[in-house]
């Protein structure tokens, strides 16, 4: 496990000043694959906190971050794996924010990052798996771990009133991980899984799949999977075959495509997804609005969040060598410190360069813990009238 390190403005001042230089960002998330609808709000929203940082030329004693962006495809190891090689060894990434999904968040760091030394922050990555990942101190991320999601989840359908839930995931990490952890806390406060059962992504019939969780039987039907892919094919079959009325979203699932494809046929319905309420959220939400892009999309916040801690490490270790600033991301991420929303990193570049410390809040609550995993909210949503609504924060 990483250790907890307050990185103190005495030592970043021993780091000593680095020469201006254009200093590479990786971004390596989904531009094809599952969850392909929700990565340009999330890549918007690390331009969004590189702009800041360039605008206001006081990283490094004047220098600019250029994002370079990879297609992870979220569920091709190998592909993933490619993509963080050109990345970090043509490329000369000093850090990336991603990867998007589990398993290959775990290909591209195991394969690549960790050999070569380079950081990866990821703002989607959500398998319990991670947490104790060997990573060289090198990963971290903005999400919670699904261990977290799956009580939420538990606690959710139980504060409703429901006992008896099928389940069905993607056939990966982060699926398998996220609806074990689901079942034992749903199990331990009383409630029955009747099934739990994986599918694939990629078919053009989930039929078969839909027929089995109805023989089953419950209440709800928990769907952890993509909406861009099979999670979408489930829920699809499901509303058409009439197997359930009322279902449970986790945040594979929870997104704006989901609203505009489903909201008027899942009345009552309920899920959640990583957000944090308050001024930070709502600042980021209206400056992505100013960016041209929708700060409220699943992840958005988390990726914007990612790109500010690596810059603003960077300029607490005083340099770009990843090697230096993994060990200054967890002191800026925490207190004490000033704190910092979105919009405010030109303040805390500025405050860091003056010797002072930050305690980065940014648009998803920053907190981190050990193993450098945020400690996490979630906003729970219901739809209604057609619309999806956040009833909730937890």
């Amino acid at each position: 496990m990483k250790k907890l390190l307050l990185a103190s403005s005495a030592v970043a001042l021993l780091a000593g000043a680095a020469a201006a230089e254009d200093v590479k960002l990786g971004v390596s998330i989904g531009y094809t694959g599952p969850l392909e609808s929700i990565a340009p709000a999330m890549t918007a929203a690390v331009e969004l906190a590189s702009g800041e940082a360039n605008a206001s030329g006081l990283l490094l004693d004047g220098s600019t971050i250029t994002v370079v962006t990879g297609d992870s495809t979220c569920i091709d190891a190998a592909a993933a794996t490619a993509t963080a090689e050109r990345l970090i060894t043509v490329e000369g990434v000093k850090g990336i924010v991603g990867g998007m999904c589990s398993g290959e968040t775990i290909a591209q760091l195991q394969n690549v990052a960790v050999p070569n030394g380079v950081v990866m922050i990821s703002p989607s990555a959500t398998s319990p798996a991670l947490t104790t990942v060997e990573d060289n101190g090198l990963f971290f991320r903005t999400s919670p771990s699904d261990a977290r999601q799956g009580q939420v989840m538990a606690d959710i359908l139980q504060d409703r009133g429901y006992g008896t839930v099928a389940v069905t995931y993607t056939n990966n990490d982060y699926g398998k991980g996220l609806a074990d952890s689901f079942e034992a806390a749903f199990n331990a406060a009383g409630g029955t899984v009747t099934i739990n059962a994986p599918h694939d992504d990629g078919k053009a019939d989930y039929s078969a799949e839909v027929a089995a969780l109805a023989s089953a039987g419950g209440e709800v039907l928990v769907i952890v999977g993509y909406i861009d892919q099979g999670g979408g094919g489930i829920l699809r079959n499901a509303i058409d075959t009439a197997a359930f009325d009322i279902f449970e979203f986790p945040d594979g699932m929870v997104s704006v495509a989901l609203e505009e494809r489903f909201a008027n046929e899942i009345t009552g319905s309920f899920g959640q997804n990583p957000s944090a309420a308050g001024d930070g959220r709502d600042m980021f939400v209206a400056m992505a609005a100013g960016a041209g892009f929708d700060g409220t999309e699943s992840y958005a916040a988390e990726s914007y969040d990612a790109a500010a801690l690596i810059i603003l490490a960077m300029q607490a270790a005083g340099s770009s060598d990843p090697a230096v600033y993994k060990d200054f991301i967890m002191g800026v991420a925490n207190a004490p410190g000033e704190p910092i929303l979105p919009g405010e990193i030109a303040k805390a570049l500025e405050i860091i360069k003056a010797g002072g410390d930050v305690d980065y809040v940014g648009a998803s609550a920053v907190e981190l813990i050990g193993p450098g995993e945020s400690a996490g909210t979630y906003r729970e949503v219901e739809f209604k009238d057609g619309k999806m609504d956040v009833v909730n924060w937890r």
